[in-house]
């Protein structure tokens, strides 16, 4: 039983070294954004996500006892994001600007207050970790999914017509979906599922290894 705790250990402070990585994997691309002094054809919903997603884990981390691998590496995460949501902000248009200011008040403040409120109001404190155990694995999922809106169609209401674009079908380019971020999040989420620290965790990351996969090789 100690070995396994052990290993578990080991997985645990791989895997967030590794997902110290994949954090750090947007800087060429907000190098790029400084370099060019605008956030053309960038878009800020994987990082707003993103935070969440470390906003719930840390939250999960603080419900769940002897956790400190997941608070650690989620404090983290979340000044990260919160420096990366800055950033953007600065060189944003004034439409990317209030289109960002939107997604943080109703993922970052609506959403996350609303986890909150149902959980400790809602819940049943036997069943707290487990139930925000699972809001965590969707909101995975979705973090390793973001980068697909900068594949799949944009769909926006123009008066009496639906402009569609493909950014990188469009510009057959894939500056706008980095090599680096794919390849970490397909280590990380490789790392987390052999921790299997949870069913919660398997079943997140089993998915996001399978998709990042689907990343690198299209």
């Amino acid at each position: 039983m100690k070995s396994n705790e052990q290993l578990a250990f080991i997985f645990g402070l791989i895997g967030n070294i590794v997902s110290v990585m994949v954090f750090l994997a947007p800087i060429p691309t907000f190098y790029k954004i400084y370099k060019n002094k605008s956030s053309e054809g960038f878009q800020s919903t994987p990082y707003v996500v993103a935070l969440l997603s470390a906003m719930l884990l840390l939250f999960y981390g603080v419900l769940k006892t002897n956790a400190a691998l997941i608070i650690s590496i989620n404090v983290v995460g979340c000044v990260i994001e919160i420096t990366y949501l800055i950033f953007y902000f600065v060189y944003a248009s004034k439409k990317d600007k209030i289109t960002t200011m939107i997604q943080i008040l109703v993922l970052n403040v609506a959403a996350f207050g609303s986890v909150v409120a149902v959980t400790f109001l809602l819940v049943g404190e036997d069943k707290r970790v487990s139930t925000v155990g699972w809001i965590c694995a969707v909101f995975g999922i979705a973090v390793f999914a973001a980068p697909l809106l900068i594949m799949v169609i944009f769909v926006q209401i123009n008066f009496q017509k639906f402009c569609i674009t493909r950014k990188v079908i469009q510009t057959k380019s894939v500056e706008y979906m980095p090599f680096y971020l794919s390849f970490s999040l397909t280590i990380c989420a490789t790392l987390w599922f052999f921790l299997r620290m949870s069913a919660t965790s398997s079943s997140r990351n089993s998915t996001t290894a399978a998709y990042s996969s689907f990343l690198l090789h299209n």
